[in-house]
């Protein structure tokens, strides 16, 4: 009943700011409730705020006890959505498929269907010694990505 109410209060914070969204959303031990969010364009602490406040100031403190935490997606969390996709534009990706190719490149391009990833490799020259740098791409649909996250390169 109680996870039912902050759902509602969430979806309702969500509709207002169309540009952020849910990852993710749990109530733990006593009413301890922890949420994850994502914005189109990142996300700002007054962001965090806003969702935190449209939760809070519609629960009463008097008729049921809680915690409240609002946080935004880590960088290197694993996407839960394909909206995270389109933020994530020119950045190297890590991606596992179904059928356990791992992949690693930069995100080119997205669409409702999926991804387009490019990247570089040596390969031999067809004629002669020695190699050569391709350029390689691969088109992957969101429903054979299992895992894909930002890689952080210094």
């Amino acid at each position: 009943m109680f996870k039912d109410t902050v759902k509602e209060l969430l979806d309702k914070a969500f509709q207002e700011r169309e540009d952020l969204f849910l990852i993710d959303f749990k109530i733990v031990g006593d009413n301890d409730i922890k949420v994850v969010i994502d914005g189109d364009n990142g996300v700002l602490v007054e962001d965090c705020m806003f969702v935190s406040r449209a939760v809070e100031h519609n629960l009463d403190r008097e008729e049921q006890d809680f915690a409240l935490e609002v946080t935004s997606a880590g960088a290197t969390t694993p996407f839960v959505h394909n909206r995270q996709y389109k933020k994530n534009l020119g950045r190297v990706l890590e991606i596992k498929t179904k059928d356990d190719q791992k992949l690693e490149g930069t995100l080119a391009d997205v669409d409702s269907e999926g991804i387009v990833l490019e990247w570089k490799a040596r390969e031999a020259k067809p004629v002669g010694k020695g190699k050569v740098t391709v350029k390689k791409e691969a088109q992957l649909k969101f429903d054979d990505i299992l895992e894909a996250k930002v890689i952080i390169k210094f």
